[in-house]
């Protein structure tokens, strides 16, 4: 019998690329993880988040395959999580005009009685359009900016903003579903003919 899967997280978008895998499973916000961003290392950023969330929801669950994630946008040089109110989403909406950043992604999975996670990091980079202080105060209408990394959703009227993407769209939305999927399968955790 397969162990039952958690969702260590309270993110809606995360559910619904899980879910498109045709993966049951229940979602628990993980409580008292502290995300920490280290400025100038998006890599151990998520690593080190994701890690703790997996543990958080592994104490609450410890029979079930646990899926963490934490998600960071690198611009500039300069790591950035979820920002602190809307003046400061709106600074970075400006700022990120017509330039590049990288979206980060860390996946830490735990199987029942796991000591050690796997962990797998994966970037997207995206290229912003030459867009004004309108287009900006538009998004800010449309999007609650607040619970999302760097501000913004790719998924959520992203193409207001966005010109270009290199790389996983689904990485870029805070959970690269390839990996998952190809973790699952791993472990016989994949619904049969799920494999794409």
């Amino acid at each position: 019998m397969p162990p039952p899967i958690v969702l260590a997280s309270a993110s809606p978008r995360r559910a619904a690329i899980l879910r498109a895998l045709g993966v049951p499973f229940e979602a628990l916000a993980p409580q008292g993880v502290v995300e920490l961003i280290r400025p100038d290392d998006p890599v151990a950023t998520v690593g080190v988040n994701a890690r703790h969330k997996a543990f958080a929801a592994q104490a609450l669950r410890p029979r079930a395959a646990i899926i963490a994630a934490d998600t960071v946008v690198c611009f500039q040089g300069r790591v950035l999580g979820k920002p602190r109110d809307e003046a400061e989403a709106r600074a970075w909406l400006l700022a990120y005009a017509g330039r590049p950043q990288t979206v980060f992604t860390g996946l830490a999975m735990l199987l029942p009685g796991a000591e050690t996670p796997s962990l797998r990091i994966e970037a997207t980079g995206l290229l912003f359009k030459d867009y004004g202080p309108d287009v900006a105060e538009a998004y800010l209408r449309r999007v609650r900016p607040l619970d999302r990394a760097g501000a913004y959703d790719v998924d959520d009227h992203g193409t207001l903003l966005i010109a270009e993407r290199v790389g996983s769209h689904t990485n870029a939305m805070g959970l690269p579903r390839g990996l998952v999927r190809d973790w699952l399968a791993a472990h016989g955790l994949l619904p049969r003919g799920r494999g794409a």
